[in-house]
């Protein structure tokens, strides 16, 4: 196997490759009205609109809800994205204002031997930058 890419559900895909780009600083390889590819050095995000609102109208709940592009799955989503330079990320991203709030203090050590910090895009999907301590 080799590389793995996150597809992120989101709202808007065109508002939200536009927050990738201002706001993550990636660069926007593709876009059309539903889907965009990303790419940040060598690390690359996929961004599909979860936009189908015909869920709100069904009229049982014994209906299941199945076109798997409905709106509430929009910001449900999370990645890991490995680093060259967490602490060098941290105090680029900071000045964004895209921290989680767990991250407002800071890069965190792990247990497991990273040291790593979370983001929420626009439509609050978690992206977590890590880089290996023992590296």
């Amino acid at each position: 196997m080799s590389q793995t890419i996150p597809a992120m559900p989101v709202r808007d895909a065109p508002a939200a490759a536009d927050f990738y780009r201002d706001r993550l600083n990636f660069e926007v390889l593709h876009h059309d009205s539903g889907f965009a590819v990303l790419r940040r050095d060598e690390a690359v995000v996929h961004l599909w609109e979860a936009s189908d609102e015909s869920w709100r109208e069904r009229d049982s709940l014994e209906s299941p809800v199945r076109s798997g592009a409905e709106s509430f799955i929009a910001g449900t989503a999370s990645c890991r994205i490995r680093v060259e330079d967490v602490d060098e990320l941290y105090r680029e991203l900071r000045q964004s204002d895209v921290l989680h709030p767990v991250s407002k203090d800071g890069v965190s050590d792990t247990s497991f031997g990273a040291r790593e910090f979370a983001t929420l895009d626009l439509d609050g999907n978690l992206l977590t930058f890590f880089q290996w301590v023992s590296e």
